[in-house]
């Protein structure tokens, strides 16, 4: 280190010849006054080296070090770690938002147009980035001079994009998923969703329990406290230990005292639907309400004192109160005879079924789903809407008729026959199929000590 800084100082003053002459004549005169002083008397010698000592370092610190001779003593950092340091691998991840675009997306995460439309064009041919779903993520990863970015397709599928040779390449790879099976029990005291999220169980499976027993219970009217639960499914997750989806096997609700039992079967034409005990259907042409979890805020009645126009009036149908943007589901499969703004009604969406003879109406919507007008087919269970307060309302709700033959009647009243049973040659196969989960839920019952 010495010989290296000795040999900078004089590569700097060889290249400095004028200043560094003038400090070090400095210095040489310096030393000769103090020369003379120490002569005097001895007991200036400490004073006079401490002194030359002093101005030394101040004039050899003001020569300016040349950093182009580098240095070479092992304890500096060499050129190839910082390289190491730009290695080290980078992850960001992007959501798509409503409105959003693959362009967009793509751009967050740090690419230009140019790259972005390559890689468009290289996707093209395996999965087409004109489709993308909001809520779904783009994924960059940045390592070893090498880009990959990710967007799962679905919770066992994924697009690659990978930048290698000047060049975008495209791929489809399939997720690694596990599942594992959970039972979960609850008493209703406070709420369903409440209780169950107590229990252990997520709002996406609570949800999926609502939806199994959606044509039995209405859940914005028949739930009471005490009510209780049991449920078997399976859980999926992916390799990163993130659950991505659960499956119901298996289900008892007892409501209001009444026992319902769901079994989950697959039918040899590969259908999969869920059957009571027995075989019969839990699927009915309608569903019990057509918003999944709500009160009823008015009931069907021949005179009822309107809210906004003070008369008193009938009420042909029932409102369901409801958060401002909850989803609106239709009843039953059909076609939209009407959508747009009907007077009093708001913005009204009317569904004219397959027997024709029934229709049913959904008012005061805050916004149609996607796609929905006049002409278009609609199944069982498919979002509609979303509840608002457009028309005369007072406040966030969906006001829902069910018509017979143009009359309306009370929704509430109305019975629906069941779909299609286990067919009869496979009736054995499913009775054991139904035992063997149903003594599941029986020894789980005795082993939690629920009832």
């Amino acid at each position: 280190m010495p010989q290296d800084f000795a040999h900078r100082t004089r590569a700097t003053a060889a290249g400095r010849p004028h200043e560094s002459l003038k400090q070090l004549s400095i210095l040489s005169s310096l030393w000769q006054v103090l020369v003379k002083l120490s002569m005097m008397k001895v007991v200036y010698l400490p004073i006079v080296v401490g002194t030359f000592a002093f101005f030394s370092m101040l004039v050899v610190s003001s020569i300016r070090v040349d950093a182009s001779v580098q240095l070479t003593h092992e304890e500096w950092l060499q050129p190839e770690a910082h390289d190491l340091l730009k290695l080290e691998n980078t992850v960001k991840k992007v959501l798509v938002r409503s409105g959003g675009s693959a362009i967009s997306s793509l751009k967050n995460l740090g690419f230009s147009f140019s790259e972005t439309m390559a890689m468009q064009a290289a996707a093209k041919k395996v999965h087409s980035l004109a489709h993308i779903q909001v809520g779904h993520a783009f994924t960059r990863e940045d390592g070893d001079g090498v880009i990959d970015v990710y967007y799962e397709l679905n919770a066992a599928q994924r697009l690659h994009l990978n930048h290698y040779k000047q060049a975008w390449h495209a791929s489809l790879e399939q997720i690694a998923v596990s599942s594992r099976t959970v039972y979960v029990q609850a008493k209703i005291e406070d709420s369903l969703f409440l209780d169950a999220s107590k229990a252990g169980l997520d709002d996406r499976t609570t949800m999926n329990l609502v939806d199994v027993f959606a044509w039995d219970i209405d859940f914005a009217r028949d739930l009471r406290k005490g009510d209780q639960f049991q449920v078997l499914y399976e859980e999926d997750y992916n390799d990163k230990g993130k659950v991505i989806g659960s499956t119901i096997i298996a289900a008892e609700f007892v409501n209001q005292g009444r026992i319902y039992h769901a079994i989950r079967h697959q039918l040899s034409s590969g259908k999969e639907d869920y059957y009571a005990l027995n075989g019969k259907s839990l699927r009915k042409a309608y569903l019990k309400s057509p918003v999944k979890y709500s009160r009823i805020s008015s009931r069907f009645t021949s005179a009822r004192k309107h809210p906004v126009l003070g008369y008193t009036r009938a009420h042909k149908g029932v409102d369901y109160a409801a958060r401002s943007g909850t989803p609106i589901y239709a009843l039953g499969d059909g076609r939209i005879a009407f959508a747009g703004w009907k007077g009093g009604y708001g913005r009204l969406i009317e569904i004219r079924h397959g027997n024709r003879d029934h229709r049913t109406r959904y008012g005061h919507m805050r916004k149609f789903a996607r796609g929905i007008h006049k002409g278009v087919h609609v199944k069982q269970g498919q979002v509609i809407g979303y509840v608002g307060m457009s028309g005369l309302a007072t406040g966030p709700h969906l006001h829902f008729e069910f018509r017979v033959r143009g009359r309306a009647v009370n929704p509430l009243r109305v019975k629906h026959a069941p779909a299609k049973p286990v067919p009869k040659a496979e009736m054995a196969a499913y009775l054991e199929h139904a035992n063997m989960l149903q003594q599941t839920l029986d020894s789980e019952t005795q082993k939690w000590g629920w009832g």
